[in-house]
C-alpha cells in the first residue's frame, strides 16, 4: 500500500512539474501553483471552446478532462462519428439503388464494415487531435483526470496516469456535459452488445437482421438510417404519437415519417416499451399500446435504447460546496450561466435547454465573456436543430403548433424542391422549405426545412432570426442560380407575396 501511494505520489507530482513545464514553455511567467484565472470541468464542444475563449482573453486557464481525449461525446461517441456513419452508409446505399438511374453502372458493390468502422474512428482521432493542438497554440493548460471540489475554489484532480493533484481557480466553469439515460424503471439493461445505447451502435461488429431501435427523436432516427442503409431491418418503436422529438413541426415530422418508410424503415407510434429480454442469441421487446392494451412483443438481434440523456454531475461534490441541483440533476443558472455559488458558473448539457453541441459551444463563449467584461449573450430563440437523415431536416424558431397555442397570428411559405432546378438536376427533390412570419409585421418566427442540405440551409434562416429579418427581406436578397438556397428564397416569397417557381 506504501509503495502505491509513492506512486500516486511521484505520478501526481509529475503532472504538476508538466504543467509547468508547459507554462514556461508557453511564454508565462508566473508560477503553475498560483490560482488560475479560469478553470473548466470539462473537455466537450462546451468546455474546449471556453478554455480557448478564455485564453484568448488574456486569462490564466486550465480544463480538466476525465475521458483522455478532448471533444467530448459530441466528438469522441456523439456527433462526429455518426455523421460518419451517416455519410458512408448513405453513400453505400447510393451505389446500391440510386447510380444506375444516373448513368453510373456499378457491379459488386459490398460492405467492408471494418473499414467502415475505421474510417469514422480515424475520423475522431484527428479531429481530438486538432483540439489539443488548439490548446497548445492558445495556451490551455490540460489535467486528464476527474475533477472534484474541494472548496469553493480548489478542485481535486485524479488523475487517468494516477495520483491526484489540487488546482484552484478564481473563475470555474462546469461543463460536464450529459450521458445516456437509463431505460425508465431499469427494466432494460444495455450490455453495449445486443442492447446497446448511442455509443455501442457506432461500433456494432455485423450488421445485425433484426434491429428495434426505442425512441424516434434524432439519435434514433439517424442510426436507425444508417443500420437500414447497411441492411438491417429496423423497426422504430416511440411513446409519442409522432417522430423527430421536441421543436419539429408537425407537418414536417409527418413528411418525414412518410420519407423513412419509403426507405423501408417501420415505425410503432404510440407504443410502450415494457421490458426486453435475450433468449437464445436474440433480444424480445414487449410493448403495448401507450395508453394501454394488448402486449406485442417484437424480436431482435440488436437492440438501440435511445430515450434520451442526462446531466453529468457525480462526484463532483456539488453538494459540499452549495450549487443548487434541480430535480431533473440539472445545474441551476441564472442569466449570465451563474449557479448559487458566484463565481462558478455553468454551460452545457449538465444545464437547462437543448443538448446541443452548438448551444453549448455558444454558452461557453458567453459564459466567458461575461468573467472577462460582464457582457455576453445567447439567443435561445435562434439556435437550430438538424437530424442528418436523408433528406436532412433542420429548423429554427417557432412551429405552426407553438404559434397556435401562443394564438399568434401568422402566414406560412412553402416551396418544394421539386420545383427547384438544382434539385431536379440532382435527382433529389424530395422535401420543402417552410417559413413561418408573423402576420401583421412579416417577421420571421420560425423555419423548417426537409430535404437535400437542410443542415446547411438552415443557416440562413438562423441569421434572419437572430437579426429580426421580414420574410420579404430574404425574398428580395439575391440568391445564386441554380442553387438549393433557391428554394428557400422563394418559400420567403410565398410567405410575404407570391413564390414565382411554383
Amino acid at each position: 500500500m506504501l509503495q502505491l501511494q509513492r506512486v500516486s505520489q511521484r505520478n501526481a507530482s509529475r503532472a504538476v512539474a508538466r504543467a509547468a513545464r508547459w507554462r514556461t514553455a508557453r511564454g508565462y511567467a508566473s508560477s503553475s501553483s498560483e490560482p488560475y484565472d479560469a478553470i473548466i470541468i470539462g473537455g466537450g464542444p462546451g468546455g474546449y471552446v471556453a478554455a480557448i475563449k478564455a485564453a484568448q482573453q488574456g486569462l490564466k486557464t486550465a480544463c480538466i478532462e476525465k475521458r483522455g481525449a478532448l471533444g467530448g461525446t459530441c466528438l469522441n461517441v456523439g456527433c462526429i462519428p455518426s455523421k460518419a456513419m451517416l455519410n458512408n452508409s448513405h453513400m453505400y446505399h447510393q451505389a446500391q439503388h440510386d447510380m444506375k438511374r444516373r448513368g453510373i453502372d456499378i457491379d459488386g458493390v459490398s460492405l467492408n464494415l471494418p473499414v467502415m468502422l475505421k474510417a469514422k474512428d480515424d475520423a475522431v482521432t484527428n479531429l481530438t487531435k486538432g483540439v489539443e493542438h488548439l490548446f497548445r497554440q492558445n495556451k490551455v493548460d490540460y489535467f486528464k483526470g476527474t475533477a472534484s471540489f474541494a472548496s469553493q475554489n480548489k478542485l481535486t484532480v485524479a488523475l487517468n496516469e494516477g495520483g491526484e493533484t489540487e488546482i484552484e481557480g478564481k473563475n470555474i466553469i462546469i461543463a460536464t456535459g450529459s450521458e445516456v439515460a437509463p431505460f425508465p424503471g431499469g427494466s432494460i439493461e444495455i450490455d453495449e452488445e445486443q442492447i446497446v445505447s448511442s455509443t455501442g451502435v457506432l461500433s456494432l461488429k455485423e450488421v445485425p437482421k433484426k434491429m428495434v431501435v426505442i425512441g424516434g427523436g434524432i439519435i434514433g432516427l439517424e442510426m436507425s438510417s444508417v443500420w437500414s442503409r447497411l441492411g438491417s431491418e429496423v423497426t422504430v418503436v416511440e411513446f409519442l404519437g409522432a417522430i423527430g422529438g421536441a421543436g419539429i413541426d408537425e407537418e414536417i415530422s409527418k413528411q418525414f415519417q412518410k420519407s423513412l418508410t419509403k426507405q423501408g424503415l417501420k415505425f410503432k407510434l404510440n407504443t410502450k416499451v415494457l421490458a426486453a429480454d435475450k433468449r437464445d442469441g436474440k433480444v424480445y421487446v414487449k410493448t403495448e399500446a401507450a395508453k394501454g392494451g394488448k402486449e406485442e412483443e417484437l424480436e431482435a438481434d440488436v437492440v438501440l435504447v435511445a430515450v434520451g440523456r442526462r446531466p453529468v454531475t457525480t462526484g463532483l461534490n456539488l453538494d459540499k460546496i452549495g450549487v443548487e441541483v434541480d430535480s431533473k440533476g440539472r445545474i441551476v443558472i441564472d442569466d449570465q450561466f451563474t449557479t448559487s455559488v458566484p463565481h462558478i458558473k455553468c454551460i452545457g448539457d449538465v444545464t437547462f435547454g437543448p443538448m446541443l453541441a452548438h448551444k453549448a459551444e455558444e454558452e461557453g463563449i458567453a459564459a466567458v465573456e461575461y468573467i472577462k467584461s460582464g457582457h455576453g449573450h445567447v439567443n435561445y430563440a435562434a439556435i437550430p436543430s438538424v437530424v442528418y437523415t436523408h433528406p436532412e431536416v433542420a429548423w429554427v424558431g417557432k412551429t405552426e403548433q407553438d404559434l397556435k397555442k401562443e394564438g399568434v397570428q401568422y402566414k406560412v411559405g412553402k416551396f418544394p424542391f421539386a420545383a427547384n432546378s438544382r434539385a431536379k438536376t440532382n435527382l433529389d427533390t424530395e422535401g420543402q422549405v417552410k417559413f413561418l412570419a408573423e402576420k401583421e409585421t412579416d417577421r420571421i418566427l420560425g423555419v423548417h426545412i426537409i430535404g437535400p442540405n437542410a443542415g446547411e440551409m438552415i443557416a440562413e434562416a438562423v441569421l434572419a432570426v437572430e437579426y429580426g429579418a421580414s420574410s420579404e427581406d430574404v425574398a428580395r436578397t439575391t440568391h445564386a442560380h441554380p442553387t438549393l438556397s433557391e428554394a428557400f428564397k422563394e418559400a420567403a416569397m410565398a410567405a410575404y407575396d407570391k413564390p414565382i417557381h411554383f
